[in-house]
């Protein structure tokens, strides 16, 4: 049985699959096709919904994908689409700015917009964050401007809510509800509350999928249109939601989302911070994870350079005991990585910036937003007496792994700026890397690219004020 809310309503529902996804479950069981299916991946915004959770005595309300997160993740959890903003007959005041700025034309995104909207008008507005809030919502007809238009007049009202809002009946009732879907163990569908019971799900369906936002796992079902008969979700497990602030370093539980992880890295790695704003769109980060991104061991894996680049440390869980490793040794191949059965990743452990290191992460994809990656670039080192020490650099894109290029940090070990010879940098991402070619880049182009971003990081650092002129607009 699942158990949430629809639009103010309680819904109980015998016989869900553990795959189905939550657009399946709006479109085909409840029969609200105001959600669209676009891309069926998580990048064109036509499937947008909201979630709230109950979160300290009040509803959190988040914009998701619905076409790639799971009915099962709704457990004790309010569901809004757009069936459920307006009354009667009269609009939602997102629904009727997008109206009054001619911000609809052959109406198929819409909806998406509109939830995102309203998402956005929820937990705060201003030109600049709806745009980062439209930024997963594709419209091929009317453009953006008048979208913007509608987000600039919806900016000068207070949000308003349905009349479903604040209702403390509901309030009671989603914090009363189980947390895991129940029966758990004849639905195909657990969402364990803490390590023990995440363990005794292990040991119980050892050939499970372990799911956290599924944003990677939900194109399995929607684009490869495979069956997911077993799922255990992380996203509920205590420890795995935590962060540390600790002496010396950062802790991240590996089903934290990225939306949660931000303030941290904007803290301490602001670099890093700064690459999550590209990663995917708001909708995406507001259900990723680094242990998602880790698992998932993709060779364009936005945040995974970095990590290698970091030297984070990986704390992985089995059913029986933990392990520590660094993040370097964890890239075996193509999507393989060095989790033993049984095992997922639990932690990382991401050592804080000496005074004197320095981090660059630098992204180069066809769209600045909600794109997949051509070439990442990230580097650290420690910039001593006009000296590069202590060099890791990392890539994505430039091999079957994410990975550490020591042959290319032995260029720059020890070298001043001048010193530097970038024809043997050049010489040496060559011979380190046989990039393949696709419709993102070709390898040359990702040879040259790997090689300026590094020139780059150098320039940056050296003359700081010389390389804000030369790059700023790049």
């Amino acid at each position: 049985m699942l158990e949430f809310y629809l639009n103010g309503t309680p819904i109980r529902m015998d016989d869900v699959e553990p795959d189905l996804t939550v657009l399946e479950l709006l479109r085909e069981r409840q029969h609200l096709c105001g959600t669209k299916e676009g891309c069926a991946s998580g990048d064109c915004g036509a499937c947008t919904v909201v979630v709230g959770e109950v979160d300290g005595g009040s509803l959190k309300y988040r914009a998701i994908n619905s076409c790639i997160a799971f009915a099962g993740s709704l457990q004790g959890r309010h569901l809004v689409t757009v069936e459920g903003l307006a009354d009667g007959e009269t609009l939602h005041p997102v629904q009727q700015a997008l109206v009054d700025g001619h911000g609809s034309q052959c109406g198929f995104c819409t909806q998406g917009i509109v939830m995102s909207l309203f998402c956005w008008q929820l937990n705060g507005t201003d030109r600049l964050s709806a745009q980062e809030a439209l930024a997963g919502n594709l419209c091929r007809c009317t453009g953006y401007r008048p979208i913007l238009d509608a987000a600039t007049m919806l900016a000068r009202q207070a949000p308003a809510l349905p009349a479903w809002s604040g209702s403390p009946d509901m309030m009671a009732c989603l914090a009363a509800m189980p947390n895991d879907v129940i029966p758990a163990e004849t639905s195909g569908y657990r969402r364990p509350e803490d390590l023990t019971s995440l363990r005794a799900a292990m040991k119980d369906w050892p050939d499970a999928h372990v799911v956290a936002g599924a944003t990677d796992l939900g194109l399995e079902r929607t684009q490869a249109l495979k069956r997911l008969p077993k799922l255990i979700d992380l996203s509920r497990v205590a420890e795995l939601a935590a962060i540390e602030e600790g002496d010396g370093y950062l802790e991240v539980g590996a089903a934290v989302v990225y939306s949660r992880l931000q303030p941290y890295l904007k803290t301490h790695f602001p670099v890093f911070a700064a690459l999550l704003s590209r990663l995917g769109s708001e909708q995406i980060r507001q259900r990723g994870t680094l242990g998602g991104n880790l698992g998932t061991a993709s060779p364009i894996g936005d945040t995974l350079p970095v990590l290698l680049a970091l030297d984070a440390q990986l704390c992985l869980l089995g059913p029986d005991a933990e392990r520590g490793m660094p993040v370097s040794d964890f890239f075996l191949g193509y999507r393989k990585t060095a989790l033993q059965a049984g095992e997922i990743v639990a932690r990382i452990r991401l050592p804080f910036l000496a005074p004197q290191r320095v981090c660059k992460v630098y992204k180069v994809s066809k769209r600045w937003e909600d794109d997949i990656s051509a070439v990442l670039g990230a580097f650290s080192f420690s910039f001593e007496a006009g000296c590069f020490r202590d060099v890791r650099l990392a890539f994505g894109g430039m091999a079957a792994t994410p990975v550490l290029a020591p042959a290319v940090a032995a260029e720059l070990e020890g070298r001043s700026q001048d010193a530097i010879d970038w024809s043997r940098v050049e010489a040496s991402l060559a011979a380190s890397f046989q990039p393949m070619s696709d419709v993102r880049a070709s390898a040359g182009y990702r040879l040259k690219v790997a090689a300026n971003l590094l020139r780059r990081a150098v320039v940056e650092t050296v003359q700081p004020d010389t390389a804000t002129r030369i790059f700023d607009h790049a």
